[in-house]
């Protein structure tokens, strides 16, 4: 049973057709590959770096606050405290004293042409001390836009609170925001943008190569099978048994005595190995999106699918009293409540269908977003669906 609402002329205007399958603002993506049921699924040869990461080797999150200068009026208001209270920290710094009281006082600071930012980073593996990096910056007041600023130095700092590099430098946006008379317009999004090569690496990761003995390779999605067939594939390049699965996600792998770690490494990378995907079909309710993996199989099965639309009609009418009487102006609303049932429709699935044909099927009916959704998620719990129902 579905419920909605639309402006009629006539009123206020609520309904929904369910026969029409009008569905404003809903995508359906719907992936394939079209896999016959039953049949073996084929492994996927892949590079090992390309389906997993080496335990250790791992980028770190930066953040830091500072401030955009430079703006033409579209900075942080005066009801935002925090930038100002920056600013005068920055000018104590730099030897210049902000009066309390008076005209000048820090209260009666106009900051439109200043926003306070957060300014958030990546900080790869093996940096070192004026290797650059990208970095990210987002208004945190109440900025209309941060076109055209500039950061000032700000430090940025790990998860251990300590400096690992220093940002500045001026700001590319992809949109602007203009606005005249009372008109505004505007395009993307104003208040993030991005400095590249804007902070340089201060502090680096202390990570050694050397202190490994023994290289662990992690698996991106957990599975036995490819595990173990990873592990069978680094023994035939190493030429010795020294690669083990230790559970479904890990790999380790014996490192030699004097043996150069980062050779190893990159042998290892280069492994190509059977990856076998796990089934899997997504689908976003909010959006409309469902996507379905080629290696989805399907069993017979018969679907029955109908609808009920509930139209809820409001009508505002204004009754006038006759002239020279002494009656007096009403409103008066009127509802009328319209009920209709669709038709069922009928899927049969037979031995040997492939998701292809459950999707041709579906858009033969006009089946929406929705309903392919429920559909999917019946039958899953019918046992006809052989795959993983990840929601969003």
């Amino acid at each position: 049973m579905r419920y909605a609402t639309k402006q009629g002329s006539g009123g206020q205007r609520c309904g929904v057709s369910s026969l029409a399958r009008v569905w404003t603002g809903w995508v359906l993506m719907l992936a394939l590959a079209g896999l016959v049921a039953g049949a073996e699924t084929a492994p996927q040869l892949t590079r090992v770096k390309d389906v997993a990461t080496i335990e250790g080797i791992r980028d770190n999150q930066l953040v830091g606050y500072g401030l955009v200068v430079g703006l033409r009026g579209t900075g942080d208001s005066s009801q935002t405290v925090f930038p100002a209270q920056t600013l005068i920290s920055a000018l104590e710094r730099m030897g210049i004293t902000v009066p309390q009281t008076g005209s000048n006082s820090a209260s009666n600071m106009q900051i439109k042409n200043m926003a306070a930012v957060f300014v958030v980073a990546t900080l790869p593996p093996f940096s070192r001390p004026g290797y650059k990096i990208d970095i990210t910056v987002s208004s945190a007041g109440d900025a209309r836009s941060i076109e055209g600023g500039i950061l000032l130095m700000t430090p940025l700092y790990g998860p251990d609170g300590q400096i690992y590099a220093q940002a500045q430098g001026p700001l590319v946006l992809g949109g602007y925001m203009a606005s005249a008379g009372g008109n505004t317009r505007q395009m993307n999004h104003p208040t993030t943008g991005r400095v590249p090569g804007g902070a340089l690496v201060e502090r680096p990761v202390p990570f050694d190569l050397k202190q490994m003995h023994t290289v662990s390779v992690v698996l991106n999605d957990a599975d036995f099978h490819t595990a173990e067939h990873m592990a069978a594939a680094i023994d035939h390049m190493l030429g010795a048994p020294r690669a083990h699965a230790i559970d479904s996600r890990r790999v380790e792998i014996a490192a030699a005595p004097g043996e150069d770690i980062a050779a190893l490494l990159d042998k290892v990378e280069a492994v190509e190995v059977d990856v076998y995907p796990r089934a899997r079909v997504v689908v976003n309710e909010r959006t409309g999106t469902v996507v379905i993996g080629g290696t989805v199989r399907l069993q017979p099965v018969s679907i029955l699918h109908g609808g009920l639309s509930v139209n809820v009609i409001s009508e505002t009418k204004v009754s006038q009293p006759n002239p020279m009487s002494s009656g007096t102006t009403q409103v008066v609303q009127q509802t009328t409540v319209q009920a209709q049932d669709r038709p069922v429709n009928r899927i049969d699935l037979k031995e040997g269908a492939t998701v292809e044909d459950l999707v041709q099927e579906l858009q033969q009916t006009g089946a929406g977003a929705r309903d392919v959704i429920s559909i999917l998620q019946a039958m899953k719990e019918a046992g006809a669906l052989e795959a993983d129902l990840e929601v969003l």
